[in-house]
């Protein structure tokens, strides 16, 4: 339960917040609801309350037993029900057992926006104690990111929709790389009509992803056709048309990179459709290696981007942020590698040739 401030004196018999209010030129209620961490505050209203907090230098009651140590942190993911959610929870939970830590876990998302956590959510954050939180796949408003710094509430972004503002940590994997990686792989077998299925373009993994597949194309000596470049939205139905448009055209792909395995799974099931086999007539190439990826037919080759590994490297990080620490580098991306199996072979030569 968040507690109420009082208008009396500070802890240590400073200025009142009735003193802080003034200051402000808000309300006493107002100025008591970003001492106690709610977030139903404007933005600049709370950056008014803050700065007259310091500048007065009003003590902010200890909100939890002191005499406890901080061994709860929030790990925020998209949803609870995708193999992705599992990687990372597993790489988080070893973590934080070697750590002695106490994880709450939440989809705590909104359902309009997938990636973006709902109101509220914050202020349940302050009621439990947690120290620190680690968002994965998630963009927060800027009211979201100044409740976080006002409360001095460490935080760490694994995989971050879009590019955080500077100074947030966060980490990734190496997507350009994997990009380039995945095309270099369908070019080294001897395949030039190479189409790229996309994730969101707003997303910052799918972007650097497409702009990998670019580069490979360039070193290459091959100029991208845009007929060849789809948005798939990371949607695996959505990849099933996309796929069926790449067929439908008068020059189809002879292999295709799609940004994610998931998508993989609807642009398989849509080559089966039109009766054709991966990888003779068609070659497949993913990205993530999820589970999923290893039970397809035939397996699917992919670029694995190391998640469980990541979710553990943003938790070290936040338990250094934590012990009052800021990491040198804000960015931490590790490295991705192509998984080969049997859905990529050398193009089918016409016959007679």
């Amino acid at each position: 339960m968040v507690r109420t401030a009082s208008t009396d004196a500070g802890v240590t018999g400073g200025p009142t917040l009735a003193v802080v209010a003034r200051e402000a030129g808000v309300s006493v209620p107002t100025a008591s609801k970003v001492v106690n961490g709610r977030e139903d505050v404007a933005p600049e209203t709370r950056r008014r309350v803050t700065e007259a907090l310091d500048r007065l230098g009003y003590v902010r009651r200890p909100r939890f037993d002191a005499s406890r140590p901080p061994r709860l942190i929030d790990l925020v993911v998209h949803s609870l029900d995708s193999s992705w959610s599992g990687a990372v929870l597993h790489g988080v939970e070893e973590a934080a057992h070697d750590a002695g830590l106490d994880v709450v876990v939440s989809a705590a998302l909104s359902r309009s926006r997938v990636d973006r956590p709902q109101r509220g959510w914050l202020d349940r954050l302050t009621a439990r104690g947690s120290s620190g939180v680690l968002f994965n796949l998630a963009e927060l408003t800027g009211s979201q990111y100044a409740w976080l710094e006002q409360q001095r509430t460490p935080f760490v972004m694994i995989d971050p929709v879009v590019e955080p503002p500077p100074g947030v940590v966060s980490v990734g994997a190496a997507n350009w790389q994997g990009g380039v990686t995945a095309t270099e792989h369908l070019l080294a077998l001897g395949h030039e009509r190479i189409a790229v299925i996309a994730g969101p373009r707003r997303r910052m993994c799918s972007g650097a992803r497409v702009a990998g597949y670019r580069s490979a194309l360039a070193s290459a000596g091959l100029a991208p056709r845009p007929e060849y470049l789809r948005d798939g939205g990371f949607d695996e139905s959505v990849a099933h048309r996309r796929t069926h448009e790449l067929l439908d055209l008068p020059e189809p792909p002879t292999a295709v990179f799609v940004c994610s395995d998931r998508m993989a799974l609807g642009v398989c099931l849509a080559l089966a459709e039109r009766g054709l086999e991966v990888p003779r007539d068609i070659s497949v190439v993913g990205f993530d290696d999820l589970p999923e990826a290893r039970w397809t037919t035939p397996a699917l080759t992919t670029v694995r981007q190391p998640l469980a590994e990541m979710a553990a490297t943003g938790l070290r990080l936040l338990l250094r942020m934590m012990d009052g620490e800021h990491p040198e580098g804000t960015r931490t991306e590790l490295s991705t590698r192509l998984v080969e199996r049997a859905s990529t072979a050398p193009p089918r030569r016409p016959p007679g040739t």
